[in-house]
C-alpha cells in the first residue's frame, strides 16, 4: 500500500498523517506544498469528490491576507487560485490510489489500511 500526503510541515494535521501512515509501517510519498504545489489535474481529482468549497481553508492565514472571505469565483477560478496559493488548501490531502481524502481523518485512513 501507498500513500501520497500533499501538505505543508509546518501543518499539524499533516504531522499527524505522516505519523497515522509511519506508526502502520504504509510507505507515504510526501508532497510538500510549499516547495512544489499540487497540479491542477490532482486539486480537480479531490473536487470532483468533495467539491471545491471542501478543499478551502477558510481559517487560513492565507485565505484572510488575500481577502477572500466574500469572494465570488467560478469553480475552475477556485482551482487555478488553488494550485496557485496552495495555502490555501486544507490540509493534507491524502490519495490511496482512487480514494481521496481531505483533512485530518484517520478513521477513514484507518479502513483503507485495514482493507489491504
Amino acid at each position: 500500500m501507498d500513500v501520497q500526503i500533499f501538505g505543508v510541515k509546518k501543518s499539524a494535521d499533516t504531522r499527524k498523517a505522516l505519523r497515522f501512515f509511519a506508526e502502520r509501517r504504509v510507505k507515504t510519498h510526501f508532497v510538500d506544498l510549499a516547495e512544489r504545489a499540487a497540479s491542477l489535474g490532482e486539486l480537480r481529482r479531490f473536487a470532483q469528490k468533495f467539491g471545491v468549497a471542501a478543499l478551502i481553508d477558510e481559517r487560513s492565514k492565507a485565505f484572510e491576507d488575500r481577502g477572500l472571505r466574500n469572494a465570488r469565483m467560478s469553480d475552475d477560478r477556485w482551482l487555478e487560485l488553488l494550485a496557485d496559493e496552495p495555502l490555501i488548501l486544507k490540509m493534507p490531502l491524502v490519495r490511496q490510489q482512487n480514494r481521496l481524502s481531505v483533512g485530518l481523518s484517520e478513521t477513514e485512513w484507518a479502513s483503507w489500511v485495514s482493507t489491504t
